[in-house]
């Protein structure tokens, strides 16, 4: 008995050498998964994050998605393995990403959808955005504003229509083009959808749909740079000359606006586009691109990390609005935009501290 009770003892002295030892399970305070590094935007996102949460005192580890909703529910079980206590998410796909957030929420995670709402699931907390129906409506406020005279051809296009954005700027874009294609100031020239609904101002979702479906460019470059080529050849030279595209981005406002260039039958054109990704930045200054709608990201990352921090400390974050996921008004924190254009590019963007004059070439 004696020996026996000598020998536990050991194997118990060991066992605990060896759990002293072991190294401790890693530990990160708040989790963020975005959509793709492929595209600026969200590479410009990552740097801001990191930048805002430096000196937060809290840990985070950011991962990318890289299009695929199955890398995104991969990339949030890893995080969830490693003690998240706070989950920012873009989703890839807003119904698809009820998954993912799903399941972070039955681990007792705070779920904020981030730019981008996801959809038809309860396992939403919060939504930080920038008012994407103000967007569209200030891209369409645009060419509305340089349109003069009646019969203006105008070329719509949209985002992807797994994106619950895509229909906000949309419809914001739409409200504001309706009358304007009723009154006879703007002829919709690639969308026999868009023409059929054109006397109708405020669209069904259904009915939104039926439109993106044919002039969605899945936020892809050469997508919509193929899109707008096919339109073009279709048109006829009575539907092109001083032509009107509305573009939900900068990066395919930059690829349909390198079609309608090369089109010799487009006399002018005027493009829009949002997120002031240097590319269209220099577009704009070059007489390329018309005009982008500025989301601050610096705004839209602290908006994120306060509501985050506030979560982790026991606080509850303050919203703005609420914007309904087709499941529950998900309380959500609202910010504003800025239109810019080649008047203003400067003040808008290089004065503000956002970019470096040393990034762009100005003309002398």
């Amino acid at each position: 008995m004696k020996k026996l009770f000598i020998t536990m003892v050991a194997l118990l002295l060991s066992l605990m050498a060896l759990t002293a030892c072991a190294p401790a399970k890693a530990t990160v305070s708040i989790g963020i998964v975005l959509p793709t590094r492929d595209e600026p935007r969200w590479i410009q996102d990552e740097a801001r994050f990191k930048d805002a949460l430096k000196d937060s005192g809290y840990s985070v580890e950011i991962l990318f998605s890289q299009g695929s909703t199955a890398t995104e529910l991969a990339n949030v079980e890893t995080l969830l393995a490693k003690g998240i206590k706070v989950l920012i998410i873009t989703a890839q796909d807003g119904d698809a990403a009820g998954a993912a957030v799903e399941k972070a929420k039955s681990e007792g995670v705070t779920v904020i959808a981030y730019d981008r709402l996801i959809t038809n699931t309860t396992a939403v907390d919060y939504y930080v955005t920038f008012d994407s129906i103000a967007v569209g409506a200030a891209q369409a406020q645009f060419l509305v504003d340089k349109a003069t005279g009646t019969g203006n051809p105008l070329y719509l296009y949209a985002g992807a229509a797994s994106d619950n954005n895509a229909f906000l700027f949309f419809e914001g874009a739409w409200k504001v083009l309706q009358p304007k294609v009723a009154d006879g100031t703007f002829v919709i020239k690639n969308s026999s959808k868009a023409v059929e609904l054109q006397g109708t101002l405020a669209l069904s979702r259904a009915q939104m749909s039926e439109i993106l479906g044919q002039v969605t460019t899945n936020w892809d470059f050469n997508t919509a740079k193929n899109l707008a080529e096919s339109h073009l050849t279709a048109a006829t030279a009575a539907d092109k000359g001083n032509v009107f595209i509305l573009a939900p981005n900068d990066g395919t406002a930059r690829a349909i606006a390198d079609a309608f260039a090369a089109d010799t039958a487009v006399t002018s054109y005027l493009v829009t586009g949002q997120d002031a990704e240097k590319a269209s930045v220099q577009y704009i200054i070059d007489g390329k691109q018309s005009m982008t709608v500025f989301k601050d990201v610096r705004t839209l990352v602290s908006d994120a990390i306060k509501m985050a921090v506030d979560v982790l400390d026991g606080k509850t974050p303050t919203t703005t609005g609420a914007y309904n996921n087709g499941k529950k008004d998900v309380p959500a924190k609202q910010t504003n935009v800025v239109v810019v254009h080649k008047d203003n590019v400067r003040a808008a963007l290089i004065d503000s501290g956002y970019y470096q004059a040393g990034d762009f070439t100005f003309p002398n």
